[in-house]
């Protein structure tokens, strides 16, 4: 299979499950319901796994994060993440510089 920065970028966007961030430990969780988060993490600190794995690397551009990507993968939940070999092959190529992309919101 030849994997193109667009699949990476597709698997990316595929990711399933919220990631949000513990107020009182600073550690970020992994859930699959954005209401089994409790009362350490915010309403507006919840985000989409598939958003997560983005960073802000300028005004529209953004850097797929290998951090963020190792994060999930830390997790032990490929399956329930959905994370896809594309990913695992982004990640092993550590090598290669992250992605950037022209990111924006489609309503």
């Amino acid at each position: 299979m030849h994997i193109t920065s667009a699949l990476i970028c597709q698997a990316a966007d595929l990711l399933n499950g919220f990631v949000g961030l513990n107020r009182k430990t600073g550690q970020y969780l992994v859930r699959f319901s954005e209401d089994s988060f409790g009362m350490d993490v915010a309403d507006d600190g919840i985000i989409p796994a598939a958003e997560f794995v983005w960073l802000p690397a300028g005004l529209e551009v953004m850097t797929l994060s290998r951090e963020r990507i190792q994060f999930l993968l830390d997790q032990n939940i490929d399956d329930r993440l959905n994370i896809t070999e594309p990913l695992r092959v982004y990640m092993r190529r550590a090598e290669i510089p992250q992605i950037n992309a022209l990111r924006s919101l489609v309503s």
